[in-house]
Order: structure tokens, then sequence, then C-alpha cells
């Protein structure tokens, strides 16, 4: 094949014939070195040459956006890896992977903890009860809405909203620690939840392999972590004690509205968290072999079965024909006006003035009870505390408690051999409202 020396004027004159699909013309000063010419009108600085005894043939581009000189320069390169052994194809693909994959690693780490967060709140939502899935909504909202009853007052930022802009290699234990320290001072019990909820995000970036490595591993081992994580004590007297049944059920069976007296009952009568119980649907209540399906923090979407002490089903039976009883005539036309048709309620405990329909703020009518008996404060959670104590009068099983109230078992005969019937836990859940009632002095008769 004939060569000639390259210069500006022969790159620029030289054309394809338009009998040909493409001719070449090859540089005399770097061996390999050729330009390429096509009937489209395209031409290309390329180089050949053989490696092993096969033809290699490779684009180095467009003559203009290279001078002779660089491309003559790149040729020579070209020449060398050749004399090495080394395919040049395969070298620029080799590069051009390295290339991606710094590419992809430098936007990896550009990641946000919000990105993230989000990412595996979605992946791991159907794993949790509703109870545990709000937290974690909740304590990375950036706030900023009207609250649901009030248009001036805004909800504020979660605890966790603070990191959602920092990128995940920043996560570090000191940020974290600093973090912490801040929460503290003004919700220590908030952010310790916060805390235990971060732990189980960056364990789990640990095991996806598209954030894996990103958060430094000791990031929320670290002890100046550990110092700053405050410890959350159950407030002292945070329930209620025997000889303050009497007054208490006195007062809350007063309360007028009559969903919000019996849900108060029954977290004390069954011990559950509070959004359990308050998530109560018609669909989850057994009338006919007592008793109720709670969607369960810890059992996640298939809930726990628990017994439904007759008291209590005696005071959700009225709630039942409450909730059928079709309105006046007057409320019907007004929400035919609205555009709206009455139907009964699917809650157990429904609110017609809230947004979801179902039962959000008891504490209101709690506190004035409690006032009303003279009994000093108690908070929601009080309440299960409560059953948790008030059972061990009647000298019923830590075990069965802790399986009605949703805790994980912890002993290994507890967690692998006893789970209890549904006859059995009722047996002793019978017993425990009848004492509460007998303390209570409240005449209910068993049919």
């Amino acid at each position: 094949m004939a060569k000639i020396n390259f210069t500006a004027a022969r790159v620029e004159a030289f054309r394809c014939p338009s009998d040909k699909a493409q001719v070449f013309i090859w540089d005399s000063r770097s061996p390999g070195l050729g330009l390429r010419a096509t009937s489209a009108g395209s031409k290309a600085y390329i180089f050949q040459a053989k490696i092993y005894g096969q033809t290699v043939r490779l684009t180095i581009g467009d003559p203009r956006s290279w001078s002779i000189d660089k491309v003559q320069e790149e040729a020579r390169r070209l020449q060398t890896l050749v004399d090495g052994g080394i395919d040049p194809r395969e070298h620029r693909a080799e590069q051009q992977a390295a290339h991606e994959a710094r590419r992809v690693e430098a936007r990896r780490r550009d990641v946000t903890f919000g990105e993230a967060w989000d990412a595996y709140v979605e992946a791991r939502k159907s794993f949790w009860g509703q109870r545990h899935y709000d937290d974690h909504i909740a304590h990375a909202d950036l706030g900023g809405r009207p609250r649901k009853r009030s248009k001036v007052v805004m909800t504020i930022p979660g605890p966790l909203a603070f990191f959602r802009p920092i990128k995940l290699p920043e996560l570090t234990g000191v940020l974290i620690s600093e973090w912490m320290l801040a929460q503290s001072k003004e919700r220590p019990t908030m952010a310790a939840l916060s805390f235990r909820l971060l732990r189980g995000f960056i364990r789990w970036t640990h095991d996806m392999p598209q954030y894996a490595g990103m958060v430094p591993h000791e990031s929320y081992r670290a002890r100046v972590v550990k110092e700053a994580v405050p410890t959350v004590k159950a407030a002292e007297g945070d329930g209620l004690q025997r000889e303050q049944l009497t007054a208490w059920f006195r007062e809350v069976r007063a309360i007028p509205n009559l969903v919000i007296s019996t849900y108060l009952q029954g977290l004390l009568i069954t011990g559950p968290r509070r959004e359990e119980l308050a998530a109560l649907r018609w669909e989850d209540v057994d009338f006919k072999w007592r008793s109720l399906v709670l969607n369960d923090k810890v059992e996640g979407t298939g809930g726990r079965t628990i017994p439904l002490p007759p008291y209590l089903a005696s005071l959700l039976l009225q709630l039942k024909v409450l909730n059928e009883t079709e309105p006046t005539t007057r409320q019907l036309a007004r929400l035919a006006q609205e555009g709206r048709r009455w139907e009964p309620s699917p809650w157990v405990f429904s609110s017609p003035r809230s947004e979801d329909g179902k039962l959000a703020e008891p504490r209101i009518a709690h506190n004035k009870a409690l006032m009303a008996a003279g009994i000093p404060h108690v908070t929601i959670q009080g309440l299960r505390r409560s059953f948790g104590t008030l059972s061990e009068w009647v000298e019923c099983p830590v075990g069965v408690v802790a399986q009605i109230q949703g805790h994980k078992p912890t002993a290994i005969a507890e967690k692998h051999y006893r789970r209890r019937p549904l006859d059995l836990l009722r047996m002793w859940h019978d017993k425990i409202e009848a004492w509460m009632l007998v303390q209570a002095d409240i005449k209910f008769d068993v049919e």
C-alpha cells in the first residue's frame, strides 16, 4: 500500500470517488496511521496493524478535531501497544470500562441520605407494621406543612430530616454524635428512637450493593455516638395502680364520646400499642370466637390475633350498633348537598373529624378524666404498661401477657416452642379483665 507524507492540504483534498464505498491513504511517517474517506463524504483517521497474525483496525477520530502532529503521536502510542502484544481495541475497552466505573462510583457517592432513606423505606415497608412504617416517615419528614387541626401552626421537621441533604459518605460518627447531642436537649425520647431507626438504615446500606461501603462502617458504633445516645427510661409512676381503677373506670366511662371511652378502656384491658387499637377495623373483630386481629408492629402485615374479653366485647357491640345506625334525615340531606352518601365506617374507633376517618387524639379526654378522678398523670402508653403490671395480680404467666401485647419472645423456649393457642390466651385474658372489673366495682354478668 502506497504511503504519502500527511499534510493539512492533502488531508483536506482527499475524497472518495463516487464509484467506491471507501478509500484509504497511509502516512509515511507513522506506521499504521491512515485516513479513510467514504462515498458519503465523511473522513476519519484510523490505525491499522497486525497482532498475532490478525489485522486490527480502530478509528482514532475526525480530522477536524485532530491535528496531524497529535494524530501521529496517537498512532505511535498505539503501535507501541501492538509491539508489546496488547490489542489496542481491548486496551480502549478497558479504559472505557474504568472510566465508566469511576463515573458510576462518583455518582454513587453523590447519593444523599434523603434519597437512600426513601429507597430504604419503600423497600422495607412490606416487612413492617403500620406503626413502624409511620415512625420512619415522621422521623425523616421535612415538616413545614399545616397541622391537621390548625391552619396556623406548621409541622416541625423530624429529627432525621437534618441528614436529608447530606451525602452518605459524610455520615461519620462525629456528625452523628453532634446531631444526637443537639436533638437530645429538646426531645431525648424521640432522638433515641431516631437513632435506632438510623442504625437500622445504616445496617441496610451495608447489605445493598448500590450503597455498600458508602457509609463509614463504624459510624453508629463509635464511642462518641454511644455516649451521646440518651438513656430513655419509662416515666416513674406512669401507670395505674390497683386502688386507682375504681376512679379511673368511673370517669372514663362517663366520657360523653362513646368511641373515646371505649378506646381508652380497650387500651387498658388489652394492652396494645395505641396505633394498633386505633387502626382496628370491623372486619378484624370476631364476636363469635371473641378475637381481635391487630396490625402488629413486630409481626408486620400478618398481624397478631388476641382474645376479645366479654366486657370489652359488649362495648364494641354498642359501637357497632352506633356505627350502623343511619343518620337523621337532615344529616343525610346535608351529605347529599356535599356530594357524599352515608355508609358505615370501616373503623371500629371512627372519627368524622379526622383526615383518615379513625380516632387520632384521645389524650385530651383522657387527661380530663384523670383530673376528675384525682389520679396523677398517666400517658396513653402508660395504659399499655398498666396492663402488663396489673396482670400480675392474677398470677398470669409472663409469656401470655407478652404474646397478647405483641412483645417479641426473648427466652429460647418462648421463641421456638411456646406459641399459645387463642383459647388458652382467652382463658387468662378473661381472668385479667374480670379482676379489673372487680377492682373497679363494675357489675358485669358474663352470658
